[in-house]
């Protein structure tokens, strides 16, 4: 009983003097310690960042067989799944992602989800202000009666063990609950087999990250379809040393954490759909042709993609249904998820990327509407990708890479993409493309197959930090895309950011995916911008890129957390990064840094004779006043100069003259100094350097490095980094001396805009004047926008046109 309350005081006292709390003056201590933030290390995830000796992760094979009815667009399933058991926990429950029950009416997601809210994930709504009426989108109006008139979300059929047991199972929301038969221990894995079906959504119809886009107008009698089928199958939750079940209800916008297994998957669709699929083809010789098998070898080693299903088939293909049917069978080793497509309509190229002794096939698969945008860049781009990320990461380590296009924008599983951009057909039958859209399809391709390295590999919790997928997936896409073409607005700089940074209306980084309120700027754009600084700016790139390469290599098919990054950051680039951290990632402050005064100063020689002359100089060198100037104007002397007869002593030694007693005081000075003292003196005199001294004040909270630009009188320019450490014990102002050879005219803060400073107004010394835009436009008056305005006497003769009119 002693031990217990000695071993409970120490932690207590660990405890409390853990609570740091500054409680006098206003002094915020930005390069405070992250340790009390950021759990303690333990023998899962140690204090490198590293696995710990004892990490572990839980892994789930499936073997599934669905079937793709496309005159009723529903799925019909079954699976089999192995669950290993490798926690240190005993497991009496299975936990289930059901994600397609997000789209029930009385869904968590739906009945949350607010009308005219921010960061409402769907169509387009607004509220009423001012004398405009409420409004809902045409967008909005087709989800509402989409999900009124079909029944979505799973029906689930038979759970049952290995034995053919029924196992009870309880439905919550997007989740279920599957109670074992007997408590799953250590080292053990059991098996359940699971049936179910649903109808799939149109994926137009309700924004979701999967589903069908039809195409009425095809030569096909009653049009064709593209099925994009992602969290389409009931998925095991991640049970995790950090959380145990991650079973958070799936709201739409966090995504998914999931664990790593095998996968033997067989698809039955239309025998004239063609399939792209995580995993590879196992029947190639009874589901491809002679002819698309040779294609598909040919492309192996072609220096540009090459079609395994031309456009010509494609379009045939359009024309006609069938009643027959084919089962593709893929399998995947070591991924976290499985997703496919669907269709008649898809061409489908490829061309092999050459990765050391392997060939990796990347394929894109896209319908007629992709046009030549898509045959000129998807299948490069994919390639691209691997050659950029692998050289911050890893070798890509599956067997092909796809990028598929539908009606979903972008999105990504284990091997295959999902991507959105398309050509616009003319009235000439030319397809053609904006600069946008082009942009478009090569940064999405870029993106979501970079999502194959972060998090389908490196796999982070999507759900609880989404800035751990796309912030570190967007960096390194924003690095390939500037690589692609240096000439593509991109919006991944600084600049790109600073109306976010400075903004009311966002929450830190490292708040929880649901609860962001703008997802792009806070989960993609400052992660990345925050990244690009730490490069570019603060450890220069031999220091993050090899840390950053160590961190994915550490985690590679594992899962970390946002500590185990911040700690391999700093453990393997050597550097206390935690003011960084704690400043972009854990709080809303921006950075502006104002350059508020620069003091030109001059060494004192101490020598009187030097020193009073220079005194003298300076204070003749002060503006006369304008009465002097005005009485010389008027030739009006002075008392003095009229009576000469009076002036002594002082009339002609000013207060700058230099007595004998000044002189002895200077020699006795000089011979009181130590040898080091004297020629540390003489030499500062003798190179009469300028001094000056920059004063700067931080107005939006965020410590960071000064990046300064001196010019000097001569012309010459240089760039100084002034490490951030310099805020350390003075976050809100500091000042700086400088001793240069030459004289300085000006100085500007952050030149370059490389550090998102959102003010650039107090960037420079002395101020410029910043250029802007003036736009004229012709103004209405608001009134004659309301019916009583309108000119019914006028619009009462308008005929009404006909249909064919």
């Amino acid at each position: 009983m002693r031990m217990l309350a000695v071993v409970l005081g120490l932690f207590l006292t660990t405890t409390a003097q853990a609570q740091v709390v500054q409680s006098k003056g206003d002094f915020v201590d930005k390069f405070r310690q992250l340790d009390e933030v950021l759990p303690t290390p333990n023998v899962y995830r140690n204090a490198a960042g590293e696995p710990g000796y004892q990490y572990w992760q839980q892994q789930v094979d499936y073997v599934i067989e669905a079937r793709l009815d496309e005159d009723k667009r529903r799925l019909t399933a079954e699976q089999r799944v192995t669950y290993h058991n490798n926690s240190p926990d005993t497991l009496k429950y299975l936990w289930l992602q059901l994600d397609q029950n997000i789209f029930k009416n009385d869904s968590m997601s739906e009945l949350t989800n607010s009308f005219a809210g921010i960061g409402r994930r769907g169509p387009v709504t607004r509220e009423a202000k001012g004398n405009e009426p409420a409004k809902l989108s045409f967008e909005e109006l087709r989800r509402q009666q989409f999900m009124t008139d079909n029944e979505l979300g799973y029906n689930i059929g038979k759970v049952t063990d290995s034995r053919g047991k029924t196992l009870r199972h309880i439905i919550v929301g997007t989740n279920m609950r599957i109670d074992l038969a007997a408590p799953l221990k250590p080292g053990q894995k059991t098996e359940f087999t699971l049936s179910y079906a649903y109808n799939i959504v149109e994926e137009d119809a309700v924004w979701a990250r999967s589903g069908y886009e039809h195409f009425p107008n095809d030569a096909r009698e009653g049009g064709n379809d593209i099925f994009l089928l992602a969290q389409w199958f009931p998925r095991l939750h991640a049970y995790t040393d950090y959380e145990a079940w991650t079973n958070k209800e799936f709201l739409g916008r966090g995504e998914f954490t999931l664990e790593f297994g095998n996968y033997d998957v067989s698809l039955d669709v239309p025998a004239d759909h063609i399939v792209s699929s995580t995993g590879v083809l196992q029947n190639a010789e009874k589901i491809l042709s002679k002819t698309q098998r040779q294609r598909l070898e040919q492309a192996r080693s072609a220096t540009r993609p090459l079609f395994v299903v031309t456009e010509e088939e494609a379009l045939e293909n359009e024309k006609e249904g069938t009643n027959k049917r084919k089962t593709w069978r893929f399998k995947a080793d070591n991924v976290r998820d499985f997703a496919w497509a669907s269709s008649r309509k898809f061409m489908w190229d490829a061309k092999g990327y050459k990765q050391g002794d392997d060939t990796i096939m990347a394929m894109s698969f896209y319908p007629k509407e992709g046009g030549d945008l898509w045959k000129k860049y998807s299948t490069e781009a994919v390639i691209h990708t691997m050659e950029v990320y692998s050289r911050f990461s890893f070798d890509y380590p599956y067997p092909v890479a796809q990028s598929v296009n539908g009606p979903v924008g972008g999105m990504e599983y284990p091997m295959i993409t999902f991507n959105g951009p398309r050509t616009e057909l003319r009235d000439d039958g030319t397809r053609t493309y904006t600069q946008g859209e082009k942009r478009f399809l090569i940064g999405v391709v870029i993106h979501e197959i970079g999502h194959i390295y972060f998090p389908m590999i490196v796999n982070s919790d999507e759900r609880q930090w989404t800035w751990m997928d796309e912030g570190l997936n967007s960096f390194l896409d924003a690095v390939a895309c500037r690589e692609w073409d240096e000439d593509m607005p991109w919006g991944v700089e600084a600049r790109d950011i600073v109306g976010y940074m400075k903004s009311t209306n966002q929450v830190p980084i490292m708040t929880q995916s649901d609860s962001v309120l703008n997802l792009g700027p806070n989960a993609y754009s400052k992660p990345t911008v925050a990244l690009n600084i730490l490069r570019e700016v603060i450890l220069g790139r031999e220091l993050f890129d090899f840390a950053f390469k160590e961190f994915a290599q550490r985690w590679k098919f594992k899962r970390p957390t946002p500590a185990d990054f911040f700690r391999t950051m700093e453990e393997a680039s050597g550097v206390d990064l935690d003011w960084f951290w704690r400043g972009w990632f854990y709080t809303t402050d921006h950075v502006d840094i104002s350059i508020d005064n620069v003091t030109q100063l001059r060494l004192d020689t101490l020598d009187p004779d030097i020193d009073f002359a220079r005194e003298r100089e300076f204070e003749n060198d002060k503006p006369t006043p304008k009465f002097y100037l005005n009485n010389r104007a008027e030739k009006r002397d002075t008392w003095v100069n009229e009576n000469q007869d009076v002036r002594d002593f002082y009339d002609d030694n000013d207060r700058f003259t230099v007595t004998n007693k000044e002189r002895n005081a200077y020699r006795e000075m000089l011979e009181g100094l130590k040898l080091w003292e004297r020629e540390a003196l003489e030499r500062a005199v003798k190179e009469d350097q300028h001094y000056y001294v920059f004063e700067f004040s931080n107005h939006g909270g965020l410590v960071m490095p000064i990046l300064l630009r001196l010019t000097y009188a001569d012309g010459s320019v240089e760039d100084v980094n002034i490490p951030a450490e310099i805020w350390r014990r003075s976050p809100k102002a500091v000042k700086k001396m400088w001793v240069t050879e030459k004289a300085l005219v000006s100085l500007e803060i952050d030149p370059h805009w490389e550090t998102a400073d959102i003010n650039v107004d107090n960037n420079h010394f002395p101020r410029v004047i910043q250029p802007s835009r003036l736009e004229a436009f012709k103004y209405k008056r608001p009134s004659r926008s309301t019916k009583v305005w309108r000119d019914i006497m006028q619009d009462s003769k308008t005929e009404l046109k006909t249909d064919e009119e």
